[in-house]
């Protein structure tokens, strides 16, 4: 993730959304990565996570502070559905024990 590179968006219906996501996730990267060191600080490593793995989380942990009309277990839900692309299935069931975890503390009200 370079914050000073320009991002090139593909025409999409759903382009806006990807934007305010990845702009957002980049812009609040310092305090999704607090919010995580803080409330998983024994259960994660973030300086050995895999760095496709760690996009993916803090995009996630994104719309779990900043998204509050999407319900907690779309999100989760969403998310591990599109990493089975990418991760490793122990990947993907670390992906999703984390964010269920998260989702918990950060979404308490759900």
């Amino acid at each position: 993730m370079n914050p000073d590179e320009e991002i090139k968006y593909p025409k999409s219906q759903y382009k806006k959304y990807i934007k305010d996501i990845v702009s957002g996730t980049i812009e609040r990267i310092d305090l999704i990565e607090e919010t995580i060191l803080t409330k998983l600080e024994k259960d994660i490593d973030l300086k050995k996570t895999d760095k496709l793995l760690k996009i993916i989380l803090f995009s996630a942990v994104f719309e779990l502070m900043f998204k509050h009309n999407i319900p907690k277990n779309v999100i989760i839900s969403e998310y591990v559905r599109a990493s089975e692309f990418f991760l490793e299935k122990a990947q993907i069931s670390y992906l999703n024990a984390v964010l269920d975890k998260l989702s918990k503390s950060i979404r308490k009200e759900q």
